[in-house]
């Protein structure tokens, strides 16, 4: 990454904070350097999110969001739509959950 702001170049807006993190994400997934900010200093505010890309990664950056955007397309819809991996959750591989609960429940405690 670079630190010279031309460079940089203002990819998308969305409206809540959950819209632009989902759509950064998949972007990194993707390999793209993305920066965000926050459409307000206050922290917890839902306020939206702006995504900033290198110049050399614009039109990558745009083919990716313009295959998985479209007008009626929310946050939900989109993390619907992403694999656990290319949300960065997990390694791609099963957990055995049952081992977990075995153990607790040895005892006769829960």
């Amino acid at each position: 990454m670079t630190d010279h702001v031309d460079n940089w170049h203002k990819l998308a807006r969305y409206d809540t904070n959950m819209q632009g993190e989902l759509h950064a994400n998949l972007l990194r997934n993707n390999g793209i350097t993305v920066s965000l900010q926050p459409l307000s200093a206050i922290p917890g505010m839902n306020s939206g999110v702006v995504l900033w890309v290198e110049n050399t990664d614009l039109a990558q950056a745009q083919r990716i969001l313009n295959g998985v955007e479209s007008d009626d397309n929310t946050g939900a819809d989109l993390l619907a739509s992403m694999s656990d991996v290319e949300l960065g959750i997990g390694s791609g591989s099963q957990l055995n959950h049952g081992a977990a609960d075995n153990h607790y429940n040895k005892g006769g405690k829960a």
